[in-house]
C-alpha cells in the first residue's frame, strides 16, 4: 500500500525567546504522525527567505497566524495525496505555490515547518533515524562551538562582537572535549565575578558582562580557560561571530565599532590585532557586513590559510550564494541553517555543496 500526506496543520507556538513561531504536524495515511517548529535568529541577513509575520499590535506585530492559515489552507490542499518520500518534490510543490524568489508570499516560515514535519513524518514511516533518511549513516561528531559570552544584538553592553565562542581541541573524546567547556565556562564566570560584574545571560545564554570592549571580552576568556587549568589554543580555543552587519552604517559606508568609525581597511587591520594578540582564535565568522564582499574577500585572503572564516548573513544557507562565495573565495567554510533558506532539500543541497568544495 503506497503512503501518502493526509494533512499537514499547523498552529501558532512560542520559541526559547517567547517570541510566536510556527509549529506543524504532518499526518501521513499508514497512521504516522509527526511535529516540527521552526527556528528563528535575533539576527537576521536581509537575503534570508522572510518569516511572514502578522503585524499590527497583537504581540508586537510579530504573530504568525497568517503563515499558519497558509499552512492550513493552500499547503495543506498542495500537499494532500502526495508522497512524503520524495522531500525535493515536496518543497518544490511549496516552492512553486508560494511563487517568489524569498518564500514572501506563504512565509518562509510556514514553508520550513511543513518541510521539516513531512520529512520527520517520512523517516518515521521507513522506521528510519532522520539522519539516516535524509544523509546516510556518513557521519561524525562535529567540532563544537559553544557561545560564553554575548555582545552586540545579544547583550545590553559595550560589546559590539556578537558572540565568544569557546571549542576544545585537545580531546580524547567528544565527552572529554564537552567537560574541558563545561569547566571552563565555570572558571568563566568567576573570572567575571572577580572583575566585579554581574553574570546575567545574554539573548543566547552567553554571559553579558558591561564591558566595554572585545579585548576585554577575550582576556577574560584567555583567564577562564587558564583558570580552569587548561592552556588556551592547546587545549581550548576561541572563536567569534563578529555580526558586522550590526554595526556597519550603510549611510557612511563605515563601521561604527566601540567608539571608532572605521573603513574596510582600517577594520580588517583591527580584526589583524585582534588575532597577532590572540593567537587562540581560530575561527571568525561575518567579519564584514553581508554586502560588504570587497573585504570580506581580504579578509579571507589573508587569514583564511591560518583559520577558519565563516560566512553566514551574506550566503544565507542559499546554494546560489554559496557558489557566488566559493568562485569569489570569499571563505573557506560556512554556516547552515534551515530557517534561512526555508525548505530542507535546498538546506541539503547547499551542505552538498560546500563539501565538495572543501
Amino acid at each position: 500500500m503506497s503512503v501518502s500526506i493526509e494533512k499537514v496543520i499547523a498552529r501558532e507556538v512560542f520559541d526559547s525567546r517567547d517570541n510566536p513561531t510556527v509549529e506543524v504536524n504532518a499526518f501521513l495515511s499508514d497512521g504516522t504522525k509527526s511535529k516540527s517548529e521552526v527556528p528563528s535568529g535575533a539576527s537576521t541577513g536581509e537575503k534570508e527567505a522572510v518569516e511572514l509575520r502578522d503585524g499590527g499590535s497583537r504581540l508586537g506585530g510579530k504573530g504568525v497566524l497568517k503563515a499558519v492559515n497558509n499552512v492550513n489552507t493552500e499547503i495543506n490542499d498542495a500537499l494532500k495525496g502526495k508522497s512524503p518520500y520524495n522531500q525535493g518534490k515536496i518543497d518544490k510543490i511549496m516552492i512553486d505555490l508560494d511563487g517568489t524568489p524569498n518564500k514572501a508570499r506563504l512565509g518562509a516560515n510556514a514553508i520550513l515547518g511543513v518541510s521539516m514535519a513531512v520529512a520527520r513524518a517520512a523517516a518515521m514511516s521507513k522506521k528510519e533515524s532522520l539522519y539516516r533518511y535524509l544523509g546516510g549513516c556518513n557521519l561524525e561528531l562535529p567540532q563544537t562551538y559553544h557561545n560564553v559570552i554575548n555582545g552586540g544584538e545579544h547583550a545590553d553592553n559595550g560589546i559590539d562582537i556578537q558572540e565568544f565562542m569557546i571549542t576544545p581541541i585537545k580531546k580524547t573524546s567528544f565527552r572529554d572535549g564537552f567537560e574541558k567547556i563545561v569547566n571552563t565556562y565555570h572558571a568563566l564566570k568567576s573570572v567575571i565575578e572577580e572583575a566585579g560584574f554581574t553574570t546575567g545571560l545574554g539573548d543566547e545564554g552567553g554571559f553579558a558582562p558591561d564591558l566595554k570592549s572585545s579585548e576585554e571580552a577575550l582576556k577574560m576568556l584567555q583567564k577562564g580557560i587558564t583558570k580552569a587549568g587548561y592552556k588556551p589554543d592547546e587545549d581550548v580555543a576561541i572563536a567569534f561571530d563578529a555580526a558586522a552587519s550590526s554595526f556597519f552604517n550603510p549611510d557612511d559606508n563605515k563601521y561604527h565599532f566601540e567608539g571608532h568609525i572605521w573603513d574596510g581597511k582600517q577594520m580588517l587591520d583591527y580584526y589583524d590585532k585582534l588575532l597577532q594578540e590572540f593567537p587562540e582564535i581560530i575561527s571568525v565568522e561575518d567579519p564584514f557586513a553581508e554586502n560588504d564582499w570587497s573585504n570580506f574577500e581580504k579578509f579571507n585572503a589573508r587569514f583564511g590559510n591560518k583559520i577558519q572564516v565563516v560566512a553566514d548573513d551574506n550566503v544565507c544557507t542559499n546554494p546560489k550564494l554559496v557558489r557566488k562565495a566559493i568562485k569569489n573565495k570569499l571563505c573557506n567554510s560556512i554556516l547552515i541553517k534551515l530557517n534561512q533558506i526555508g525548505t530542507v532539500s535546498e538546506t541539503l543541497e547547499t551542505i552538498s555543496l560546500a563539501k565538495k568544495n572543501i
